[in-house]
């Protein structure tokens, strides 16, 4: 929380809801935690990458989210 609110100039409760809301929607979809291979909440473990051929030509996209305070990374398909 403190990553979203130590960034963010807050203009009215509407504004505040609308982030917090964004920052539970990242935190507990998106964000990678602290556990087993870093894997989301109620989310399978991700399949390794093995291939060396892939591991060279990784294709990451990144969406940023609340005007970029919160980044988003994840694997092209």
């Amino acid at each position: 929380m403190r990553e979203l609110l130590d960034r963010t100039l807050i203009w009215s409760q509407r504004h505040l809801l609308h982030a917090l809301r964004e920052y539970e929607i990242f935190y507990n979809t998106h964000r990678p935690h602290q556990g087993i291979a870093n894997a989301r909440p109620l989310t399978p473990l991700p399949k390794p990458i093995t291939d060396p051929d892939r591991l060279a030509h990784l294709n990451i996209h990144r969406r940023d989210r609340l005007g970029g305070i919160l980044r988003e990374y994840e694997h092209a398909a």
